[in-house]
């Protein structure tokens, strides 16, 4: 289940990545921000429904959360990315895309939990 969704995940990641980053170019690595913070609203849906909503079987938390969702969020190419910009001096940048991201992705986890939490 990890493997299968993890596969998906992967090619779901260099899609979206790379198609964000041939729209919009530039040095700001927009598509593993957008990726990270899509990551962190879906792991806030599936989890909140998952757990709240559903009564779902364990395999899929398996499939969608560890695998699919592993497979697509970033977080290493977040930090090299990161480390990147503040090694070339781009410290704005990195200061930027860290706090894009931590900020939007845990507001994103929230807002997921919310839309797939009990009502």
């Amino acid at each position: 289940m990890v493997m299968a969704g993890g596969a998906v995940g992967s090619l779901a990641r260099y899609v979206v990545g790379g198609a964000i980053m041939q729209r919009f170019g530039g040095r700001f690595p927009l598509g593993t921000l957008v990726i990270n913070v899509t990551g962190s609203f879906a792991i806030g849906l599936l989890m909140a429904l998952l757990t709240e909503r559903l009564p779902a079987h364990p395999h899929w938390r398996l499939l969608l959360v560890v695998g699919l969702l592993g497979g697509y969020t970033t977080f290493s190419s977040f930090e090299y990315e990161t480390f990147q910009s503040a090694r070339d001096g781009a410290h704005l940048m990195a200061l930027v895309n860290v706090a894009g991201s931590v900020i939007l992705g845990y507001l994103a986890v929230w807002c997921g939990a919310l839309v797939g939490g009990r009502q």
